[in-house]
């Protein structure tokens, strides 16, 4: 049985990392990158930690182990990671300076728990675990990443806007009230 919860210790985060670099590009074969979606960003254990500080990371545990993530960013985390600097820069532009959002900065699903609902499952989590006073997610999510673009939207997130990152690189910035 899977348990959704919030990362609470060392170890949770050490399999965030592990699970991170299993879906890097780097380390996908180009059929996984178009069929099973990818990630983005390489975080280091320092500002995992921070962050989850912060408010707790959301974590699927299958046997204790992550099988699953949800990484919450707060707003104020908007300098901490050099390629997430540009979607906190649209966000602001979109909604006008607003601070009752959390960021959902990453999230991954091991393949071992794909279509079994766990991504829903992860952001509602996420959601009944946000902050006082925050109402919205936000993420954005890379263009050519259809997979993942079109789960977000099969849950409820709608399109904020569309832009093209300093490395010409598109991406949809999407929205769950």
């Amino acid at each position: 049985m899977v348990l959704y919860t919030q990362a609470s210790n060392d170890d949770h985060l050490e399999q965030i990392l592990e699970l991170q670099q299993q879906n890097l590009p780097k380390n996908l074969s180009a059929d996984e990158l178009k069929n099973e979606g990818f990630l983005t960003v390489e975080h280091s254990f320092s500002v995992l930690k921070e962050m989850n500080d912060e408010c707790g990371h959301i974590i699927a545990l299958d046997n204790e182990k992550v099988v699953a993530y949800a990484l919450c960013m707060h707003p104020k985390f908007s300098e901490s990671i050099e390629v997430l600097k540009p979607m906190f820069h649209e966000i602001n532009l979109a909604i006008g300076g607003r601070q009752n959002f959390m960021v959902m900065g990453q999230i991954c699903v091991a393949k071992s728990h794909r279509g079994q609902g766990v991504f829903r499952k992860l952001y509602e989590t996420m959601k009944e675990k946000l902050p006082m006073g925050m109402d919205t997610i936000i993420t954005e999510v890379d263009a050519k990443n259809q997979r993942s673009l079109n789960a977000h939207l099969a849950i409820g997130f709608t399109e904020l806007k569309r832009y093209q990152g300093d490395n010409g690189k598109d991406w949809v910035l999407i929205v769950l009230k």
